[in-house]
């Protein structure tokens, strides 16, 4: 892979006092030479697929993206960015038109152990009790049961849900079933988590929550989090860094490595005004998103000879 510079990059928060800033600029990442050798690498990603109508879209385009082993990545863009699509091609459930992605320096070609996504949707068998569904990725990888049953309890305490492990799922809460999903991710030990808006659905309460629980397994584990969301604030207090992904063809707009020290709160004045920061560099790409949503005249940008 050759040396990639990042559009826009804003050290955030930019005028806190306190706080290390710096100007704005394009960083370079010199791969070749193993200066910053990244856990996940993206290179020159691009998509493009036909409409019901035959036309081709371009959803994402010349994507170049590195994530450092144990870093917290979150990714936020207009509605149609092609966010979480970029998760399944990280995750290997879909193939790229052209580009590379690498995780650990080896070619991404299909799923693998290595990565794991958690969806909106928990994904949980409700047949199944929590422990059942906690074991079940490691029964499929053939795993002992004594083993299974041992890192079951594990992370089950680690989500703070060991005295449920035999409660089924519709016995639980919308936050207890996607701690549970987190445990099942954590238990199949994978470096990388995905993770598609997992708390979307959740009460404002339960979020906050989850952010304080799922920033301190981040903290105890030192997995590699790539994490997609539509709520910036929610970005900023979770991230090291947020991408921006502009409205279609997605593209990186910016990044902001968020200067902020942890555990963060939602409430912090610092987070708030970190996130207005995020926003405005966002709000164009959110007009156009809703322009197109809403304007019927408006077509998604179609790049010609693209193959899809």
């Amino acid at each position: 892979m050759s040396t990639q510079s990042v559009p826009r990059q804003f050290p955030v928060p930019l005028n806190l006092p306190g706080h290390a800033s710096a100007r704005p600029g394009p960083v370079p990442v010199d791969r070749a030479h193993g200066l910053a050798v990244p856990k996940v690498g993206l290179s020159e990603i691009c998509l493009s697929y036909r409409t019901q109508s035959g036309e081709r879209l371009l959803a994402l385009e010349g994507i170049n993206l590195d994530v450092r082993a144990g870093e917290f990545l979150c990714i936020v863009g207009p509605s149609g960015c092609g966010k979480s699509t970029l998760l399944h091609l990280i995750a290997g459930l879909q193939a790229p038109t052209s580009g590379q992605i690498e995780v650990d320096g080896n070619l991404v070609q299909g799923p693998g152990t290595d990565r794991i996504m958690i969806f909106q949707d928990h994904g949980l068998f409700p047949w199944l009790t929590v422990a059942q569904n906690v074991e079940f990725g490691m029964k499929m990888k053939g795993l002992p049961k004594a083993e299974r049953r041992e890192k079951t309890q594990h992370y089950l305490r680690l989500v703070h849900l060991g005295k449920f492990e035999n409660s089924y799922i519709h016995q639980l809460s919308g936050g207890m079933r996607q701690r549970v999903a987190i445990a099942r991710a954590l238990a199949t030990e994978s470096d990388v988590l995905l993770m598609d808006e997992p708390f979307a659905a959740l009460d404002a309460q339960t979020r906050d929550l989850l952010h304080d629980e799922l920033e301190r397994i981040w903290s105890n584990t030192g997995r590699t989090i790539i994490f997609v969301t539509h709520n910036v604030r929610e970005a900023v207090r979770l991230g090291d860094r947020v991408v921006l992904l502009t409205f279609r063809p997605g593209r990186v707009k910016s990044e902001f490595p968020i200067n902020l020290p942890r555990p963060r709160s939602l409430e912090d004045p610092t987070v708030a005004l970190a996130a207005r920061e995020v926003l405005d560099e966002l709000r164009d790409d959110i007009n156009r998103s809703l322009d197109a949503e809403y304007n019927a005249g408006v077509k998604p940008r179609i790049e010609p000879g693209v193959s899809a």
